[in-house]
């Protein structure tokens, strides 16, 4: 059995649809709200859960017999920084102190696109120097943090460390109203009628339907071997906002120029993995879901 933490936020929830689609057996960890998504009814099993509470995390060990752990849960930074990270390391120690002491086979952890942050050298590949910079959000902050911590925490236990560093995804169960990515808001001013300010054309960069995270990552987690710790999980191209804006009948502006994309030739070589969506058939997926659901 597979444990997903956060899984029943937006990628956790997806990576737990894909694992069970692969004929694995989920629990999935939820904190506050443990409201299912449809297309998660009858494929996993819930768990209320602090991951903070240590006890109560190495007491679902008692209950279910983890092979592998996808820790995904964590936090909004509030106006306090130090509480944000007490408590996102907090949850990420109980779940390596819960891998080592279960003697999973895999530990898979979201880390983020976000660290490559100040690297010119595009598409960004896991092999290139991260840059020494100013970091923009304590989210990504904490992410870099995320990956030597985990490494080193799971040497010498036999626990093989996957550490994730996941694109700009978005679809199903994202806030409509993200900060963190622009296609949902904008996907939202449509299907209101609204007519959104013009995109330009050109201006893009990495991007991710959430069900292909989900899959890329749960296809990480039950390869037979791998031959990385770290694996950028994306669709492998950049979204030209063109794309976006013609899938959906809108207006553009001239111009623009892209972001860096992540490199996923890691992924694909290690797992097969090829992305489903592309960004029409996204789109009407995401329009579809958003027509009977809030997001």
């Amino acid at each position: 059995m597979i444990l997903v933490t956060g899984g029943l936020g937006m990628i956790g929830a997806h990576t737990a649809r894909a694992l069970a689609d692969l004929g694995q057996q989920v629990v999935v960890t939820a904190h506050r709200s443990t409201a299912v998504p449809s297309f998660l009814e009858g494929e996993v099993v819930v768990e209320q859960l602090d991951v903070t509470d240590r006890s109560a995390f190495l007491e679902l060990g008692e209950r279910y017999d983890v092979t592998g752990i996808v820790h995904l849960a964590g936090s909004i930074p509030g106006d306090d920084p130090v509480a944000y990270f007490r408590t996102d390391t907090a949850g990420l120690f109980n779940a390596l102190d819960a891998a080592r002491t279960w003697g999973v086979r895999r530990f898979a952890v979201a880390s983020s696109l976000g660290v490559y942050i100040g690297q010119g050298e595009s598409p960004w590949h896991e092999g290139i120097p991260l840059p020494a910079v100013e970091l923009p959000h304590l989210i990504i902050a904490f992410k870099k943090a995320v990956e030597p911590l985990t490494t080193h925490a799971l040497q010498g236990s036999g626990v093989q460390p996957v550490i994730l560093r996941i694109g700009s995804t978005w679809g199903p169960l994202m806030d409509p109203e993200s900060p963190f990515n622009f296609v949902p808001p904008y996907v939202s001013a449509v299907l209101q009628g609204e007519t959104p300010d013009p995109l330009y054309a050109e201006d893009g960069g990495d991007s991710c339907y959430a069900p292909d995270a989900g899959r890329a990552i749960a296809l990480l987690m039950t390869a037979d071997a791998l031959n990385h710790e770290t694996y950028n999980v994306s669709s492998g191209r950049p979204l030209a906002h063109r794309e976006l804006a013609d899938a959906l009948q809108q207006p553009c502006k001239s111009g623009g120029q892209a972001n860096p994309h992540l490199d996923i030739s890691r992924l694909r070589a290690d797992t097969g993995f090829v992305p489903e969506y592309d960004t029409a058939q996204a789109v009407a997926h995401y329009v579809a879901w958003r027509s009977g659901n809030a997001r």
